[in-house]
């Protein structure tokens, strides 16, 4: 029986300043306009290695458009918590009923 290794790619975006872009998923529109948002801490590894990515997060939000609770939908583990905590102290408009949101972050690495 013939076994296959796959060796796993990483692949990191290199921009010549340091920071994050918000944005919302392409997939998905998002129901709800954001009101307040509060930016992602870049993490001081992340910083030490050049690391940046998209990371994508599904925010449940009530009704009155706070945050209930945050998914990590993909992107890199270390980017991906600063990303969950920052858009659980974000603020939707005012709704009828609860929606998920899809949210998408992009964190630009150092050159």
């Amino acid at each position: 029986m013939a076994r296959h290794i796959l060796a796993p790619v990483l692949l990191v975006s290199c921009v010549v300043s340091a920071g994050f872009v918000l944005g919302f998923a392409q997939d998905a529109e998002p129901a709800r306009k954001v009101v307040a948002k509060v930016s992602p801490q870049y993490p001081p590894l992340a910083r030490q290695t050049h690391l940046g990515g998209s990371v994508r997060v599904e925010a449940l939000v009530a009704p009155d458009g706070k945050v209930r609770s945050v998914e990590i939908k993909g992107g890199h583990p270390i980017l991906a918590q600063a990303a969950a905590d920052a858009v659980t102290k974000w603020k939707w408009e005012a709704a009828k009923n609860e929606s998920r949101e899809p949210v998408e972050l992009k964190f630009l690495s150092e050159q």
